[in-house]
This record gives structure tokens, C-alpha cells and sequence, in this order.
């Protein structure tokens, strides 16, 4: 399960290489995505060391190969891993005819960043041939070196008696916030660029990169500047209600420029949409979903902040979710915020099957019943359908703050 990543001899577990590896026991094609730099590439390719060949469609060679012999380029072995498969599209078809002609199990392993334009290809060439899985930034608890994702599937199958017992047996240990949302979850400079200086170069050249290469991939945009402006207004606005009108309006941009460019960001991995819990499925469709970002210290570079504030600190919870939601086989859980007309709310609601679980987030270092209010009411409305409310924090207590509301400190969650 050790994946090596690369930066400074590191050895990190990405728990996702689990799910690929089941899923290549059953489907002949999987195709992993996410956004740039998460290191797709480095846990495909070591799946299976000397089991799999690795070819990137980034190597001019082998992408010449893909435009004028795709067959070819396909029986250079058994079971291949072809990286950046969004560089030539027209490979899948290729894909799809090598997989009818010879069905088997794992035969190839699909990566790609430029999601929207690999997705539509991979809809139309792959149906019922391939399983998708995405790729998040680092989750809290890779960065601290397990394997796992966070406790969210225990405290949602054990008794909320149990829940202090799950949470303080997990691996992480006392950590700032604040750092852990300056160092975000890209693989390079979260692990290998402790200064400040060093990271805002590295994340600038990201969005230069995102901007001018992956965009370009992904569609024609008439102005990068002012899908630059974009980018930053939404993360001026993490954890708020996304207004696209509001937007618009601040932007001068019309709300269908908008509505597509958000699409685009969120077709990257870049933008996030939360949507909204309501016990009738059809309704959570028609409710105003959240804004958030995908990478907390990309969010606050492109916001021009010096300091991360609580909207930052959700947004790290969120990717621990995403990660852990985007492992699962099977049925997946879903992911949601809780409001009412009223203003009450819970930063996240946790759907599986018929448990759901509450979780609120706070930047406090003390907390208070007071803080567990929309906890309390979330779980009178729904009585037994609810595990437990779990109350995260920038503290270190870990306490009992009324019947089957916990609070704990954030990195309990690593």
C-alpha cells in the first residue's frame, strides 16, 4: 500500500490505491482523474511494480505513437497504465476496440487531469467498460503517514458511546490549523516546501499552468484574465452560498459566463460545489449549494490572505471527506451542508444509507454548547437517522457538550 511519492524519499499510503486495485479486478478499464499535481501519475504507476507498463501520453514519442498507430502503441503489453490519456483523445477509441476484441480484468489504467474533456470521451468510447475514481489533494491523515481515511465510516457504524475511543485512537497528533491550511494537500508543497516564499512560487506557477495549458485542454477561454478574477472571487467567498448573480455582478460578467467557467473549474478539480441536505431528494437538486476549493493554501493564494480563516478550516474537513467518500466502493455516501429558512445549519451532513452524521466546524479553541446549537437542532429534527453531531475544533479537549454531541479536536480526523 506504500506509495512512494517522490519527494524527498517519502514513503506516504494513498488509501485510494486500494479502490483502484479492486476495481481493476473486475473492470477491464479504470480511470483515475482529479486536478493536476495530486499525483496520479505516482500512485498508478506503483501499484504494481514491474506488473504494469507506464506510458505518458506527455512523452512525445509515445504520443506520436498514440495519433498515427493506437493499436500499436496498446500491445506493448498486458496490463498498461497510459497517463494524461486527455492529450489524445481520440486513444479511446482505440481503448474501446482492444477491450471487445479481449476482455479481461485491470487491462488498462486511465489517467488524466483535464477532467471535462477526458469524461465526455471516456462517456462516449468506455460506457460500461471503466470505473472512475478521483483523486483529492493529501488528506490530513496521509500527510501524517496512514494509510486510511478519516474515522468518518466507524462513527457512523459504532454507538456514539464509542466515538471518543474511535477518534483518539487515530494516529495524528496536536497540529496548528492554521499551518495545515497554508500547507494544503498538494503533494510538493505540503511536504517538500516548508517557506512561504517557496510555496507562493509553486502555487503561482500552478495557476499559471492550470491557466494556460489545462484550460486550454478543457475549452476556449476568450479571456484568462477574467477567469483569473473568477477563480479569486470564489475563493473570497469559501463556506458562503454561491450566488452566480452576486458574482456577475461584482465581475461584470453575464451569469451564463459565469455558470460556465464555475462548471469548467469544477469539471478541473478545482471549485467545489456543496450541495444542500433536505430529507426529499428531488429539493436538494433546486437548493443553493455551497462554495469551496479544493487545495486550502491554492484557496488562500489566489485570495491574496495572509491568514486562513474558519471558512479554510472547513474546507480541510471537506477534502478528508471528499478523500474518504471517493475511496468507497460500492454505494457511495453523500456529502452535504444543513440550513433551514430559520438560519439554522451544520457545516456538514453525512449520508449513508439510512445514518446520517453532523458535523460542525470551528476555529475555537474552547468550545461551547452554545457552538452545538445547529448540532442539537439537526439531531432533534431527525431523531434516530442520526449517529451523533461532532463538533471539530481548533483546541485540544476532547468533551461530551450534551447527548450525543461530541467535540473533538480537528486533527482527530487524521
Amino acid at each position: 500500500m506504500n506509495i512512494i511519492h517522490g519527494v524527498n524519499g517519502l514513503l506516504l499510503p494513498r488509501f485510494l490505491s486500494d479502490t483502484v486495485r479492486r476495481m481493476a479486478d473486475v473492470m477491464p478499464v479504470v480511470v483515475v482523474t482529479g486536478a493536476r499535481q495530486t499525483g496520479k501519475s505516482t500512485l498508478v504507476r506503483d501499484l504494481l511494480p514491474g506488473k504494469r507498463s507506464y506510458l505518458t501520453l506527455d512523452d512525445l514519442d509515445v504520443r506520436a505513437q498514440a495519433e498515427r498507430a493506437p493499436a500499436d502503441l496498446l500491445a506493448r503489453g498486458r496490463h498498461l497504465i497510459l497517463d494524461e490519456v486527455q492529450r489524445v483523445p481520440e486513444l479511446l477509441l482505440a481503448v474501446k476496440q482492444a477491450v471487445d476484441a479481449d476482455r479481461y480484468p485491470g487491462r488498462f489504467i486511465l489517467t488524466g487531469s483535464a477532467n471535462l474533456l477526458l469524461m465526455r470521451s471516456v462517456s462516449e468510447s468506455l460506457a460500461g467498460r471503466a470505473a472512475y475514481v478521483t483523486l483529492w489533494p493529501l488528506s490530513q491523515g496521509e500527510l501524517a503517514g496512514d494509510g486510511r481515511p478519516g474515522p468518518w465510516s466507524e462513527l457512523l457504524d459504532e454507538p456514539v458511546v464509542r466515538w471518543p475511543d474511535i477518534l483518539t485512537a487515530r494516529m495524528g497528533g496536536p497540529r496548528s490549523w492554521r499551518e495545515a491550511v497554508a500547507a494544503g494537500g498538494y503533494p510538493v508543497p505540503a511536504i517538500d516546501l516548508a517557506d512561504p516564499g517557496d510555496r507562493a512560487i509553486w502555487l503561482d506557477g500552478y495557476v499559471r499552468t492550470y491557466l494556460e495549458r489545462d484550460l486550454r485542454d478543457l475549452a476556449s477561454i476568450e479571456n484568462l484574465v477574467d477567469f483569473r478574477r473568477l477563480m479569486e472571487a470564489a475563493c473570497h467567498r469559501l463556506g458562503r452560498m454561491l450566488n452566480q448573480t452576486e458574482l456577475g455582478r461584482d465581475l461584470q460578467l453575464s451569469q451564463a459566463t459565469v455558470h460556465r467557467w464555475l462548471n469548467l473549474l469544477e469539471a478541473s478539480h478545482q471549485f467545489v460545489r456543496l450541495p444542500a441536505w433536505t430529507p426529499n431528494r428531488t429539493s436538494r437538486l433546486m437548493r443553493t449549494p455551497k462554495a469551496f476549493w479544493c487545495d486550502t493554501a491554492l484557496a488562500l493564494r489566489l485570495a491574496g490572505h495572509d491568514e486562513p480563516d474558519g471558512a479554510h478550516l472547513e474546507t480541510l474537513v471537506l477534502v478528508d471527506l471528499l478523500a474518504w467518500r471517493d475511496a468507497a466502493v460500492g454505494k457511495r455516501p453523500g456529502i452535504f451542508y444543513w440550513r433551514t429558512r430559520s438560519g439554522r445549519e451544520v457545516d456538514f451532513v453525512i449520508e449513508s444509507g439510512d445514518r446520517l452524521l453532523a458535523v460542525e466546524v470551528t476555529t475555537t479553541e474552547r468550545p461551547t454548547a452554545a457552538k452545538a446549537a445547529g448540532l442539537r437542532s439537526f439531531r432533534d429534527e431527525y431523531g434516530k437517522r442520526v449517529a451523533g453531531g461532532l463538533l471539530l475544533h481548533g483546541g485540544t479537549s476532547t468533551e461530551w457538550l450534551g447527548d450525543g454531541i461530541l467535540a473533538a479536536p480537528w486533527w482527530r480526523i487524521a
